[in-house]
């Protein structure tokens, strides 16, 4: 008997837009001979199966279950496929801990520590990984200024909110006089803000994921933005070229990968992850970025570039991950 996957999308946040594309890519891709797939809306105004005929059926959030004609169905498993908050930030996995449901992301205390970037450059520093400086920036503390900033960064610098994805809020600053708007504009969307040095170098993401008890680097991609940084139009608009694999000397390419699969040893990842890098060719090092356990799985996407690469198809790398989740 087929096992029954709940397939989440949606969110709470303006990554919501992300979520819906890379639920068509999964539900395109799922093995409809191995797994009944079932898609899971979670919005502010309620949670839903979305059936095939366009009918919403409310989730029973007691046990995670749906009703179809008197015919109560429970999920062996939940493929996360919703980005930004609940879904990535680990609140919608210690309530699936609760029910004892297994899932294809990262654990509650991961999620939740990945999705502040703040506290996974100090991990990763701490755990001795390159990565750039930077300040943490409290919206009720209002000692920040332009000033006592560039006493401690040098310009020009990254502003982007400490939680959250897609690039969104996020501003490169080049000239003093532009640092308090995009301070601004980043605490629009959050409370907390990550202001982080430039660091000069090529940009590179990889997915990592674990089957088998393995864990796996995918084809690198190197991303050049045609914006200045790879924003949101960059990611999701076409505003950047993406190069997968990546052409790059096969020393780089270890160096990357290598830094990956520590990272997401040192995280205690679980499915996939993409994990962005700067490669600062001065001094040979890959700097990590941030971590983000929930990559989009649209058909713009990254990660879904790098599986093809790979010699995968989507079919058998969506199965990997539901088999794994229940290791």
């Amino acid at each position: 008997m087929k096992k029954k996957i709940a397939l989440i999308t949606g969110g709470y946040s303006g990554e919501a837009v992300i979520s819906y594309k890379s639920a068509v890519t999964i539900e395109n891709n799922i093995d409809d001979q191995k797994w009944d797939c079932y898609k899971i809306d979670i919005r502010n105004d309620g949670w839903f199966y979305l059936a095939p005929d366009g009918t919403q059926i409310p989730v029973d959030k007691n046990d995670f279950s749906i009703t179809i004609n008197s015919n109560k169905i429970k999920f062996d498993a939940v493929l996360v496929g919703l980005h930004g908050t609940p879904g990535e930030d680990g609140k919608l996995q210690g309530y699936f801990d609760c029910l004892k449901i297994p899932y294809t992301s990262c654990n509650a205390a991961s999620s939740a520590l990945t999705f502040n970037k703040r506290y996974t450059v100090a991990v990763a520093a701490f755990a001795g990984m390159h990565v750039a400086k930077s300040l943490h920036l409290f919206k009720q503390d209002q000692n920040h200024t332009t000033e006592s900033i560039l006493q401690e960064l040098k310009l020009p610098v990254f502003v982007k909110p400490n939680n959250g994805g897609s690039s969104i809020g996020m501003s490169k600053v080049n000239k003093a006089k532009d640092l308090a708007d995009a301070i601004e504009k980043a605490f629009k969307e959050d409370d907390q803000v990550l202001v982080e040095e430039f660091i000069k170098g090529r940009e590179f993401t990889i997915g990592v994921f674990k089957t088998k008890g393995q864990i796996i680097s995918l084809p690198i991609t190197e991303v050049i933005a045609k914006n200045e940084f790879f924003d949101f139009e960059a990611k999701y608009e076409g505003k950047s070229e993406e190069i997968t694999p990546a052409k790059v000397d096969q020393s780089i390419a270890d160096k990357i990968s290598s830094a990956a699969k520590k990272a997401y040893s040192i995280f205690n990842c679980n499915g996939v992850v993409r994990i962005d890098f700067i490669y600062n060719e001065a001094n040979g090092n890959p700097y990590m970025l941030e971590i983000n356990t929930v990559p989009g799985q649209s058909e713009a996407s990254i990660v879904p570039q790098q599986v093809r690469a790979m010699g995968w198809t989507l079919k058998d790398f969506y199965s990997a991950l539901i088999e794994e989740c229940f290791n």
